[in-house]
């Protein structure tokens, strides 16, 4: 089964890319009067939470990551366990 990893901030950026497109449509479809000004603040504030989540995300893979290593890592490294010849 091919699988892919989750990017969470990908997909916030995604969504804030959706609703800017949507805005914009609304409003050249003369269904939504708004100043263009509106978009800026709504384009930066969508890429700034996008990257704070991709940041949290980043410390959440690398906590598991970690915990997960250091579980895997029980045993006495083979250099010290026999199996080979000390130099």
């Amino acid at each position: 089964m091919l699988r892919h990893e989750f990017r969470p901030g990908r997909a916030v950026a995604g969504l804030a890319m959706l609703g800017l497109a949507g805005g914009y449509a609304a409003d050249a479809a003369g269904a939504w009067e708004v100043p263009w000004t509106f978009f800026l603040p709504v384009l930066l504030g969508g890429l700034w939470l996008a990257a704070t989540v991709t940041w949290a995300a980043y410390l959440v893979r690398r906590r598991r990551e970690a915990r997960k290593a250091s579980a895997e890592n029980t045993v006495a490294p083979a250099s010290t366990s026999g199996s080979h010849a000390i130099r």
